[in-house]
């Protein structure tokens, strides 16, 4: 090995699901830092200086002493590269938009090589970011040039990119305030909300009872209107055309001022405001449908403010403002550019997601170019001093209002959704004063819209963000569910697969439609559907995807915990056979059984509050996780008489012990069930043990235990012959 201070990534892993370190996705990486090992950054002449310049925001790391600026106070007294590594890969996704803060890292066996692990939204970005920050801390070390604005921008191209968006983002937030748990779908936005039968599905802010025909209807700006008025909701007097000719008529016989606007449109693009002469309805006519390559609606303009009501359900959740946006001529800029220097100069303006404002480029917008030739301008018109110049009527509805919304206006909106038929609805309306009544003002909604956009509510321009995360999850569940199925996880080395599998025939025939991924194969209630090893984390993916199933056994070994994670991130019930250690756990820096129990510990870590352990009462490091469970804890075993099982009896707490070739269900002192082991095939009688497990797990789920003595004695061992 050279003296070159260097950092090299010996390997990198995607953990999907709660694993080792946590309860989150992570990336671990393995990483030598060679001579480094031998100069913490305390010896590092220079490097805190340089450091801190690039990454200012590193004081905001706690860090062990648990306080702003404990990382940079370790840093330095003296710690190793691999530990700032760790810090500044966190410090970069932040910069880069995915804010995250959970990471560690862990001397291996081998001198010099680290495990490091952190937090990530999305692998493909962490990843990236953990180069990047290799890169970084090498230059600091050796005082050579690093283009962190560069790498910002990359890392944030490919957030935006890659990870939800932040209205989706904002809702699954919600949803994890409420424990129930997300799956992302796709690279997009498709996001499944619950497991199993119990989950729901968004696209943003479209729901899987968001209908077709509604969209359509809210997309046929006619129809919706005429269903509207029939209905007793305000709107404006209109007409559809389908020439410039025949929308000067119309703007003649309805009266002007008037709006023209695309037929299925959005965003409001095309639309054209206060048109008052033939020339003006022409060319908007014409802007028009070449917006929206349909139809055009030509209506009454009806003065006052446009504002965008969310409609969640039954009820208005979130209201905004719009505001006209002007320029003020200086006599020398053109307004291309007063744009630029009064309008977009704006921090709340920019071009992707996140801004609640758009940048206004009056050259590149059509609907502006009218607008200025209405007034006899060009975007390259230089204005006279103090001559003010509109640019935009309609748009800019990023002004939170909610909390002033007259009841009246807000009933009318949420009527305006209910008849069109969608569950979550933009509703926009022109209102001279929304703190008013409606019918005390010329107040009309103007259109209705599907998929509407949620940022204006999340993140105004001004006024407080609105909760409408929380407010799409409280529609599609009910206060006192959690999107949860019964899943039972089992880990160790004893016959867990055929655990699994015995586990999953007692919820089958307690009247479940049960998934079942184990290391015998992919099971769906009788069927197997994959005969070959099933034990990992996309075949549990598939099952808790599928919305049939109403309960899931997942067969968790040590490998696939270190190497995947959990497919779940909680469960009802789980079960530990045993801490046995594996030399193929090497391959994962695992040497002894002290460190497996770190891994086995994890199915503990996740049982839910409600839930159960159930836990074997002959291995004492399995006992230990007793106290690591949050919720319940049933001890199986041989052998009645020992200490744990005999405290848990006296405690009043659930065992499943043998005596006398019975297998017992005790509640305390109480014997609730006796099971015996002569009824039950010769292969299962064998293993009374494996047997215990399966009854103490199928008794945490509340399975009657008649039905668990009917199930072990129709369960069959073989799977070729198994009714799976």
């Amino acid at each position: 090995m050279t003296n070159k201070k260097n950092i090299e990534i010996l390997r990198v892993s995607h953990l999907r699901g709660p694993n080792i370190w946590t309860y989150r996705p992570v990336i671990e990486a393995w990483v030598d830092i060679g001579v480094l090992e031998d100069h913490p950054s305390n010896t590092l002449p220079g490097f805190y200086e340089r450091l801190t310049a690039l990454l200012p925001g590193l004081v905001e790391h706690h860090c062990s002493p648990g306080v702003r600026g404990g990382f940079l106070q370790r840093v330095e007294e003296g710690t190793w590269a691999a530990h700032i590594l760790e810090h500044c890969t966190l410090e970069l996704q932040n910069l880069a938009g995915m804010r995250t803060g959970f990471g560690k890292a862990r001397q291996t066996s081998k001198r010099g090589v680290y495990k490091i692990a952190f937090r990530t939204r999305q692998e493909t970005v962490g990843r990236a970011a953990l180069a990047a920050a290799r890169d970084l801390v090498v230059a600091a070390i050796n005082d050579t040039p690093y283009d962190l604005a560069a790498t910002v921008a990359q890392l944030r191209d490919s957030v935006d990119s890659l990870c939800l968006g932040p209205s989706t983002a904002h809702i699954v937030d919600a949803a994890t305030d409420r424990r129930i748990p997300s799956i992302r779908l796709t690279e997009g936005n498709l996001v499944q909300l619950g497991y199993g039968i119990q989950q729901r599905r968004i696209w943003t802010a479209e729901t899987d009872q968001t209908s077709a025909i509604a969209e359509e209807i809210a997309s046929d700006k006619d129809l919706t209107k005429s269903l509207l008025q029939a209905c007793g909701v305000p709107v404006p007097e209109g007409e559809l055309v389908r020439s410039a000719e025949k929308a000067w008529e119309a703007a003649q016989e309805i009266g002007v001022p008037v709006v023209v606007k695309p037929y299925d449109g959005n965003h409001g693009r095309g639309v054209s405001l206060d048109l008052r002469t033939q020339s003006d309805v022409e060319a908007a006519y014409h802007l028009a449908h070449r917006k929206g390559g349909g139809s055009v609606i030509v209506e009454k303009f009806i003065p006052g403010n446009e504002h965008r009501l969310l409609v969640v359900g039954k009820h208005m959740v979130a209201a905004a403002r719009g505001e006209s946006c002007w320029v003020t001529g200086d006599g020398v800029s053109n307004i291309d550019a007063l744009a630029n220097l009064q309008i977009n100069n704006d921090p709340r303006r920019g071009l992707g997601e996140e801004s609640p404002l758009n940048v206004v480029i009056p050259s590149n917008a059509a609907e502006v170019i009218l607008e200025l030739e209405r007034a006899g301008l060009t975007p390259e018109s230089v204005p006279a001093q103090g001559q003010k110049v509109l640019i935009q009527r309609n748009g800019n509805v990023a002004f939170d209002v909610t909390n002033i919304v007259h009841p009246s206006i807000a009933a009318a909106a949420a009527l305006a959704a209910r008849v069109v038929g969608l569950d979550i609805a933009g509703v926009d309306m022109v209102l001279e004063d929304i703190t008013k009544p409606l019918k005390g003002q010329r107040g009309v909604v103007i259109e209705v819209n599907a998929s509407p956009g949620l940022l204006a509510h999340i993140k105004p321009a001004e006024g407080q963000g609105q909760p409408v995360g929380k407010a799409i999850i409280d529609h599609l569940f009910r206060a006192e569910t959690d999107g949860r199925i019964p899943i039972v996880g089992i880990t160790g080395t004893q016959n867990t697969g055929r655990i699994a599998r015995l586990v999953a025939w007692l919820v089958h025939i307690s009247g479940k439609h049960v998934g079942l991924a184990c290391s015998e194969g992919l099971y769906l209630d009788s069927r197997r559907v994959v005969p070959t090893d099933c034990a990992h984390w996309e075949a549990g993916q598939r099952i808790l995807i599928n919305r049939s199933v109403q309960a899931a056994v997942f067969e968790n070994g040590s490998r696939m915990i270190l190497a995947e994670g959990l497919a779940y991130d909680k469960c009802t019930v789980g079960v530990v056979t045993d801490v046995t250690w594996q030399e193929t756990l090497t391959e994962f820096d695992i040497l002894d059984t002290e460190q497996t129990y770190k891994v086995a510990r994890t199915q503990v870590d996740v049982v839910l509050p409600s839930g159960t352990a159930v836990l074997n009462a002959a291995d004492p490091q399995v006992v230990e996780m007793a106290a690591l469970c949050d919720g319940k804890v049933i001890f199986y075993g041989l052998n009645p008489d020992q200490a744990p099982m005999a405290d848990h009896r006296n405690s009043g707490e659930r065992v499943v012990y043998l005596r006398d070739n019975v297998i017992v269900l005790s509640q305390g002192h109480e014997e609730v069930a006796l099971l015996p082991l002569a009824s039950l095939k010769p292969e299962k009688a064998a293993k009374p043990e494996m047997v215990m497990a399966a009854v103490g797990a199928a008794w945490a789920l509340n399975i009657p235990v008649e039905l668990i003595g009917a199930g072990l004695r129709t369960f069959e061992s073989n799977p070729q012959k198994s009714p799976y």
